[in-house]
């Protein structure tokens, strides 16, 4: 039995004594004690692929923020790397892949992987948590939109303009929709395991949907998205955050997802109304967070009422950056916790 439900209960749709409360990317550098076990690693990656040690950060910022759930500590580039694309964590410059898509041969050579077998180290850490939780928040799964893994997969690294991603959309559709249905099958795979292994709620980030047009999203991003979320939906919540596509609020209205998640330029009663009863989750401007702690407080409440007439789980409109005073975060989970509009 969950003690702490409020998270679970708005992500369903139900309605909660107060709205619910976590950030995207919690655990991580804005902690201390996350800087600390991260300083005695190799990288990065060593303390994704240890089961314990993802455990233990993913747990850090429950005891350390408060916050209504909890996100398992991973990757959204453990699928192509499962998939046999594996990618470095280069700091200071982030992801890089050594090898990158180029043809249909090298789409051929990509594998479809069992679960347990590719990404049994993020299955195995979801375990640990599940277990150590014990019951005192929900736990979330989560995965890229199949288009966010293919931009990685075919430019190699982060981008502003994706260029070589976006190109292979236009030159070879036919190609990139085969990479697209790879990387779905082995998604579908994946979310489906972290839920037999703990998750309760799963989370689809599709972080470069912004740099497509209106049309080119549809097809090669909303259909996959639509396949994922018709998957998964009839065993838990499910929530799509494509960050910058504004215009796609309608089409994930239509599918299957319970929950959608805004960024900070998105409107909230705008979304409400080609939402539904769809439960909404954001979206303060993750900068909102550098101002004084009176500051916060003002701008979580202005988002709070922005959000009144349905469900709704007060996050960021995007993961708290690194440098974040902690104690700020904290103003900003009180203010949602004391809030009662």
């Amino acid at each position: 039995m969950l003690k702490n439900d409020l998270f679970l209960r708005a992500a369903r749709g139900e309605a909660t004594e107060r709205t619910p409360v976590w950030l995207m990317r919690q655990a991580g550098r804005i902690l201390p004690e996350y800087r600390a076990l991260r300083g005695r690693l190799s990288g990065f990656k060593e303390l994704v692929e240890t089961p314990a040690l993802a455990a233990e950060v993913t747990i850090q910022p429950i005891d350390a923020l408060d916050v209504d759930a909890a996100i398992i500590f991973s990757d959204i580039l453990v699928v192509p790397d499962a998939m046999g694309l594996p990618y470095e964590m280069v700091e200071a410059r982030g992801p890089l892949f050594p090898n990158v898509i180029k043809s249909a041969a090298d789409v051929e050579k990509l594998r479809i992987p069992d679960p347990e077998e590719g990404l049994g180290y993020v299955l195995e850490a979801l375990r640990i948590t599940k277990k150590a939780l014990n019951g005192r928040v929900p736990l979330i799964g989560f995965a890229g939109a199949p288009w966010t893994i293919l931009a990685y997969m075919v430019e190699g690294h982060g981008s502003k303009t994706f260029s070589k991603a976006r190109g292979m959309l236009y030159r070879e559709p036919a190609l990139a929709h085969q990479l697209l249905a790879k990387i779905t099958a082995t998604t579908i795979a994946y979310l489906k395991a972290q839920v037999a292994a703990g998750a309760q709620v799963v989370q689809v980030f599709d972080s470069w949907a912004g740099i497509l047009p209106p049309d080119h999203y549809r097809e090669f991003s909303t259909r996959y998205i639509t396949e994922i979320t018709e998957a998964l939906a009839p065993l838990v919540p499910v929530t799509v955050f494509a960050k910058g596509a504004w215009w796609a609020v309608e089409d994930f209205a239509a599918t299957s997802c319970r929950t959608i998640g805004l960024d900070w330029n998105q409107d909230p009663a705008q979304v409400r109304l080609q939402a539904g009863n769809k439960t909404l989750q954001g979206n303060l401007d993750p900068c909102a967070l550098y101002g004084t702690p009176e500051q916060v407080k003002a701008a979580t409440e202005t988002m709070l009422r922005k959000f009144a007439g349905g469900p709704h789980i007060a996050n960021l409109g995007h993961g708290v950056y690194p440098d974040t005073n902690p104690d700020n975060v904290r103003v900003f989970v009180d203010t949602v916790k004391a809030w009662r509009g």
